[in-house]
C-alpha cells in the first residue's frame, strides 16, 4: 500500500537473484518499490565519476549494527566515504598485481579479432544462399555492435589503454567513425553525467531512454530498429553543444564510418541497388538493437530514484541504482561484462577495463555482502516481465524519489 510522508520503512538491503536482505533503513515517497528491490540508505552528496584512489588504510574500527565500519564518534558520511576507501583498496590490489594483458589485452583482442572478421561478414553476403547470406548478417551484426557497443563504451571510459592521447584517438574512431555519434557528447552525457548522477532524476536517472508516448510492446520489441537511424540524428542535433572544430570532425567521421559500410556493400558483397545496401545497413546495425536498449533500462529504471540534494555518497548511490544481469556469451562478447554482468563493479570503478571488472566482482559482491549494501543481481527473463507488467508506472510516469534518513 503507498506510503504517507512521514512514515519509516525498513527494508532488507542486500538483494540477489531476487531475494532480499539486510538492515538499512529508510522513508520513502509515492507508491513502495516493487518486491525485490533494494533498500536506500546514505546521507547526502559527493560523487566521483571517473577516477578513483585509495586513500589510507583504516585502523581500529567500531562496526554499526548493518555492517558499516565507523570509527568511535565517526559521521554517518565519513563511514560510507571509510567504505568506499576500504573497497578502492582491495580493488587497487587486484588492479596492481594484474598484467597488461589482463587490464586492456583481453579486450583489445575481442575488438581486433571482432574487426578481422569483417571481411568474411562482407563476403557471405555476396551468396545468393540463405545460409551462407544469414552468416554474413549475423557476423556483421554481432560485428557491429562489439565495435559500437563494447569498444565506444571502454574507449568512453579510457579503459582500452593508459594513455590519454590514444585514448582520444580510440574514442574518435569507436564513438564517431563506427557509431555515428559524437565522442564529445557521448563522453560527457555518460561518463560525467550518468555515473557521477546515477539514479539522480534530472540528471544520470536514465531518462533519456524513454519514450512516454509509445506503448510497451511498440517500445520493447519495435522501436529497437530504429536505433540505427535516430542515433545519427541525435548526434547532429547535439553538434550544436560543442565547438565548430570537433563538429566538422565528427561530421566527417560519421560520414567516412557510415558510407564505408555502404560503399563495402555495393562493392565486396554486390548489391545492385543503394536500397538494398541500405535496408541491409539497417539490418546489420540494428541485429542486437532489442537487447541494447533493455540492458540500458534494465539496469537502473525501477531501483530508487534520488533527488540531486539528497543523494546518498558514492559507494551506496552505485550499489542501490545499478543491477547485474546474468553472464550471457553473446553479449558478453559484444557488450562487454561491464554493461552485463558486471555492471555494479563497473559503476564503482568505471574507468577499469571489462576483463578487470569480470576479476575484480568476487571481491565486490562479497564485501557489499559482508558490509549489508545492496549487490542486486536479476535475470534477463525476470526484468522483460517486470517492465511489460509495470510499463506505465516506470517509463511513463516520473518515479518516486526515495528519501534517506541515514544508515542502521
Amino acid at each position: 500500500m503507498p506510503l504517507e510522508d512521514g512514515d519509516p520503512v525498513r527494508w532488507r538491503g542486500q538483494q540477489v537473484n531476487g531475494e532480499v536482505s539486510g538492515t538499512p533503513r529508510l522513508r520513502g515517497t509515492g507508491d513502495p518499490p516493487p518486491q525485490g528491490m533494494p533498500p536506500t540508505d546514505g546521507s547526502r552528496t559527493e560523487t566521483m565519476a571517473e577516477g578513483w584512489e585509495p586513500g589510507p588504510a583504516l585502523g581500529d574500527r567500531d562496526v554499526t549494527p548493518g555492517g558499516a565500519p565507523q570509527r568511535a564518534g565517526q559521521e554517518p558520511g565519513r563511514c560510507e566515504e571509510a567504505l568506499m576507501v576500504e573497497l578502492s583498496e582491495l580493488v587497487q590490489k587486484v588492479v596492481k598485481s594484474s598484467s597488461w594483458w589482463e587490464r586492456h589485452g583481453v579486450d583489445t583482442s575481442i575488438l581486433a579479432f571482432s574487426f578481422l572478421l569483417l571481411p568474411a561478414g562482407f563476403l557471405c553476403l555476396r551468396s545468393a544462399q540463405a545460409i551462407p547470406f544469414l552468416a554474413g548478417v549475423l557476423i556483421l551484426g554481432v560485428v557491429h555492435h562489439t565495435l559500437t557497443v563494447k569498444g565506444s563504451h571502454l574507449a568512453s571510459h579510457n579503459a582500452l589503454t593508459e594513455s590519454k592521447s590514444w585514448g582520444k584517438v580510440w574514442a574518435i574512431f569507436f564513438i564517431e567513425i563506427c557509431s555515428a555519434f559524437t565522442a564529445e557528447q557521448a563522453t560527457y552525457n555518460h561518463v560525467k553525467i550518468h555515473h557521477g548522477y546515477t539514479n539522480v532524476i534530472g540528471l544520470g536517472d536514465s531518462s533519456t531512454w524513454k519514450l512516454p508516448f509509445l506503448n510497451r510492446y511498440i517500445y520493447m520489441f519495435i522501436a529497437p530498429l530504429a536505433v540505427p537511424i535516430i542515433t545519427p540524428l541525435v548526434a547532429l542535433d547535439l553538434l550544436r553543444n560543442v565547438e565548430w572544430k570537433a563538429a566538422l570532425r565528427t561530421l566527417c567521421c560519421m560520414f567516412l564510418g557510415l558510407y564505408c559500410h555502404y560503399w563495402l556493400l555495393l562493392h565486396v558483397s554486390g548489391f545492385q541497388s543503394p536500397w538494398s545496401a541500405l535496408l541491409c545497413m539497417l539490418l546489420t546495425r540494428s541485429l542486437l538493437a532489442h537487447p541494447y536498449i533493455h540492458v540500458n533500462i534494465f539496469q537502473h529504471i525501477g531501483l530508487p530514484m534520488f533527488a540531486a540534494d539528497r543523494k546518498p555518497k558514492r559507494i551506496h548511490l552505485m550499489s542501490l541504482g545499478v543491477l547485474n544481469l546474468p553472464r550471457n556469451a553473446l553479449l558478453d562478447w559484444s557488450f562487454g561484462h561491464s554493461l552485463i554482468s558486471c555492471h555494479v563493479e563497473h559503476h564503482l570503478f568505471p574507468s577499469l577495463s571489462d576483463n578487470m571488472c569480470l576479476k575484480i566482482k568476487p571481491i565486490v559482491s562479497r564485501y557489499l555482502k559482508q558490509k549489508k549494501l545492496p549487490y542486486n543481481e536479476d535475470t534477463y527473463a525476470s526484468r522483460l516481465r517486470l517492465f511489460l507488467q509495470r510499463y506505465e508506472e516506470l517509463m511513463v510516469h516520473a518515479p518516486p524519489i526515495t528519501e534517506l534518513v541515514g544508515i542502521q
